[in-house]
């Protein structure tokens, strides 16, 4: 499939607070995420959009990418469901650091809420709080729900990059089901007969 693929940046830090996210639900900020939470977000936010470039990752691989330091989740809930996630993910460079917004979505219950653009300014505002941040950017993608890049530029992230690559990805979303882990088909149960 022809997936066209869109970096965007800021390198000046936002001049207003972040609003503040939607009544009922509450920001969390943990310090700790391991590995199967960290699955988990990315299959339940990312199911319904195609995100699949990580389902197949080994827990090796999810705990190095944890292991980045500075790596930093936000995690809107409402009623203790989390509602999407964003991960936060600095790389010190010559220049200063450069934060990427390496994941940022909503999963199904936190969609219609007007929660994506309070999020994403929060997200903003934490990357450049981060000692030393002289760029935020993120990608984004023909695949992800039609509301990212709009978002991304209201928020003050500016087109610097655009590329089209073939890329090898199911026909449909797998959902957030499948992502997650559960099985794609029932199981046959047996029952017993009397």
């Amino acid at each position: 499939m022809r997936v066209v693929t869109w970096t965007l940046e800021s390198r000046t830090p936002p001049t207003a607070p972040p609003r503040p996210v939607p009544d009922g639900v509450r920001l969390d900020h943990p310090t700790a995420v391991d590995p199967e939470y960290a699955r988990f977000l990315y299959g339940y936010v990312g199911g319904p959009w195609r995100w699949t470039d990580r389902l197949g990752w080994t827990r090796e691989q999810w705990e190095d990418e944890l292991a980045v330091p500075g790596t930093s989740f936000w995690i809107p809930t409402a009623d203790g469901v989390p509602l999407g996630y964003v991960q936060l993910q600095p790389l010190v460079q010559e220049d200063g650091t450069h934060v990427e917004i390496r994941y940022f979505g909503l999963a199904a219950p936190g969609l219609g809420r007007g929660l994506g653009g309070p999020l994403l300014e929060h997200a903003i505002t934490n990357a450049w709080a981060i000692p030393g941040t002289v760029r935020v950017w993120v990608h984004t993608c023909s695949l992800d729900g039609p509301a990212a890049r709009p978002n991304y530029e209201a928020r003050g992230l500016a087109l610097c990059r655009t590329e089209t690559t073939d890329e090898d990805v199911p026909d449909a979303p797998l959902g957030a089901w499948v992502s997650t882990g559960g099985p794609a088909e029932p199981a046959s149960v047996s029952r017993p007969t009397s």
